[in-house]
């Protein structure tokens, strides 16, 4: 029989808990990716005309990037104040300030009226919501792995991962409905503003769901014994402190597995509107196409992952995926070159699908690596830094080599790289998923062997 700190909740609290984090995660993710389709249709002509060189520059060099620059602060700020004062705290802080920044955006005065000012808020506003995404993930996915059954760990905690495919959906399919709608002089006068406002009513209803789920049982259990420590023998160890020194080498793993997670992902959604555009002749619409339909079935394939991890281990399905997007590179960039949108569709959806065996399981993976009362510090450290140094300049990499090379050769090779670099680093993890969430130590390890079998739970889901 499990402990009461570890048992799992009933099946209706459960689903309360993952529909609580998918939910908001969908939320964060929709307000994070409208910037980046918006910034696309509209935000060059009104908030960074091109008569304006220092507005130019500005959009040259921060309207991608610094949503991603802001991510690890807020791993390190979300993260020390989730692993003192809750995941649920926190987690409602992060809708609040996503939710804030975006309907601020929706309100926000062009240049036409302000000058240079527009940009340079419109950046602010930018950072801010990479700083409420960077404290999002963590949260999101230690609220569900830490309530969750431990043999079904893997496909629960893989429900907040779907948020990804399901926000990109969301504020694609937004916009694509009110280009149709509008003429294009009312969507670039007002019609634009409409999915930004439209996140004010979005954040109202995942605070609703949000604030009625309880905090971690496995954390709450972890606090009571860290004050009970804390009155014996002094005052606690900052989390960051204590992650880097018991759990540096996780979070060299955790990073290491998000390279060809990361990379592969903004190549195959991103990179590939320039690529199928510019060298296979494709239109921009047939490729967004494209990739809209292979996310609804990214969606759909992600807790299918894993479910799977639960049954043979979070490091193989890992593995299958970053082997499969790396050998998938060159028939990727062939079928693109064909010029047709079966093989185009075919392309992206077999990337996504490898992509999602990746994403799957690295919920619960990140999260069994790390002690409790470090484990928002060291999963948000760990993928949050990596996002950095993979996911933002990966479409700008790509760009970069097709311009000096003209071939795809070069992009495929880079991809490969990453692949075999995620390869090592889960190679040279440990298996995790027999891992009690409230015995792994401040070491990583667990108290017993590693592949012992848990015990029976109470309760099934």
């Amino acid at each position: 029989m499990s402990s009461p700190a570890t048992a799992p909740p009933a099946p209706s609290s459960l689903k309360r808990i993952v529909a609580a984090s998918l939910i908001g995660t969908t939320i964060e993710w929709y307000d994070f990716f409208l910037y980046g389709s918006a910034a696309a249709l509209v935000f060059n002509e009104l908030f960074f005309p091109d008569s304006d060189p220092l507005v130019g520059t500005l959009l040259s060099f921060l309207t991608y990037a610094v949503g991603f620059a802001a991510r690890p602060l807020g791993a390190l700020v979300f993260g020390h104040y989730g692993d003192r004062l809750g995941r649920k705290k926190l987690l409602v802080l992060s809708l609040l300030l996503m939710g804030g920044a975006t309907f601020a955006i929706g309100l926000l005065p062009t240049h036409a009226t302000i000058g240079s000012a527009a940009p340079v808020l419109l950046t602010v506003l930018r950072l801010v919501q990479g700083f409420a995404l960077g404290g999002e993930w963590g949260g999101a996915v230690l609220l569900v792995s830490e309530h969750g059954d431990a043999r079904r760990r893997g496909f629960w905690a893989s429900w907040p991962q779907t948020g990804a495919p399901a926000g990109q959906l969301l504020a694609t399919g937004v916009l694509a409905l009110l280009t149709a709608v509008l003429s294009d002089s009312a969507f670039v006068a007002w019609g634009w503003r409409i999915p930004f406002l439209l996140s004010g009513v979005l954040v109202i209803v995942g605070l609703w769901i949000r604030l009625s789920v309880d905090e971690s049982p496995v954390f709450k259990q972890a606090l009571a014994q860290a004050e009970a420590r804390k009155a014996d023998a002094g005052a606690e160890r900052m989390p960051i402190v204590a992650v880097l020194r018991h759990h540096w080498r996780d979070v060299l793993v955790a990073m290491g597995a998000r390279m060809a997670e990361n990379i592969s992902y903004y190549v195959i959604t991103a990179f590939i509107l320039v690529y199928a555009t510019t060298s296979a002749g494709v239109s921009k619409q047939t490729a967004l196409n494209a990739v809209l339909v292979a996310s609804a079935l990214h969606f759909a394939v992600i807790p299918a992952w894993g479910a799977l991890s639960d049954r043979i281990g979070r490091r193989p399905v890992y593995l299958i995926g970053a082997a499969g997007v790396g050998l998938w590179m060159f028939p990727f960039f062939a079928l693109i070159d064909t010029g047709g949108f079966a093989s185009l569709l075919l392309a992206v959806t077999v990337g996504l699908v490898l992509h999602g065996a990746m994403y799957a399981p690295q919920a619960a993976f990140f999260s069994e690596m790390f002690a409790t009362r470090m484990r928002y510090s060291g999963a948000s450290i760990g993928a949050q830094f990596a996002s950095v140094a993979a996911g933002a300049p990966a479409p700008l990499i790509a760009t970069a080599l097709l311009s000096d090379y003209g071939s795809s050769t070069p992009i495929a090779l880079y991809v490969i790289a990453a692949s075999l670099l995620t390869i090592v680093a889960v190679a040279a993890a440990k298996e995790t998923r027999h891992r009690d969430l409230a015995e792994v130590t401040p070491s990583g390890d667990v108290e017993g062997p590693a592949d012992a079998k848990p015990a029976r739970d109470a309760h099934t889901v």
